[in-house]
């Protein structure tokens, strides 16, 4: 039997991940004899992009790899298919969130001196199960506060390459500027949504 084209392992093989597959990854798939050069890998990526230019989906490259996923025009309607609501964001979380992203490594009384009030046990704790924040080590202080910066995982789910592609700081007239409109993930239900009022933290 004739072996399968390139494209179709790679396009098969972002089908059936289900998140962000790397070069690394890809090239796995494959034994070493017959294995690949990454500029191919790399260049069959650029093709299915070009060919899913005018589709519903499309090959997004984010901080941990490439993935298909629906696109964002298409999304909202998209979302309809799936009953459960998505979650919802309070505004003391996405500040929270943006500061980290900001200024980050940085510790959770930094976040309360800048924002005015006190940071909430239950967004730190939702930050660090989605994987969206990490502790990173300790500040050289009394107390010595845990030190935040923010995963591959939360440039994954804004669909970020990297920190270098935040909005400049100034442009963010309001924290729920930071959830940008991210594409649903193919496969997965909707996992975002217009932030919810101030006093109304987000559910674990």
């Amino acid at each position: 039997m004739e072996a399968p084209a390139l494209k179709q392992v790679v396009e098969g093989a972002l089908l059936a991940a289900g998140g962000p597959v790397n070069i690394e990854r890809l090239l796995s798939l494959y034994d070493e004899e017959e294995q690949p050069s990454r500029a191919a890998v790399l260049e069959t990526l650029q093709v299915l992009e070009q060919e899913y230019a005018e589709r519903g989906i499309e090959v997004m490259q984010v901080a941990s790899g490439y993935r298909i996923q629906v696109r964002a025009s298409v999304a909202p309607r998209v979302a309809r298919l799936w009953d459960e609501k998505p979650a919802r964001y309070s505004r003391a979380l996405l500040e929270t969130l943006a500061l980290v992203a900001y200024r980050q490594p940085i510790t959770r009384g930094e976040i309360e001196d800048i924002r005015g009030v006190a940071v909430s046990t239950q967004i730190i704790k939702t930050l660090l199960e989605r994987d969206w924040v990490r502790v990173v080590g300790h500040r050289d202080v009394p107390g010595r506060p845990a030190l935040y910066t923010t995963t591959k995982a939360f440039l994954d789910y804004f669909g970020l390459k990297s920190l270098n592609e935040l909005p400049p700081l100034a442009d963010l007239r309001e924290p729920a500027d930071l959830l940008r409109e991210h594409p649903t993930l193919a496969g997965q239900p909707p996992d975002s949504a217009p932030p919810a009022p101030d006093n109304q933290e987000m559910s674990p």
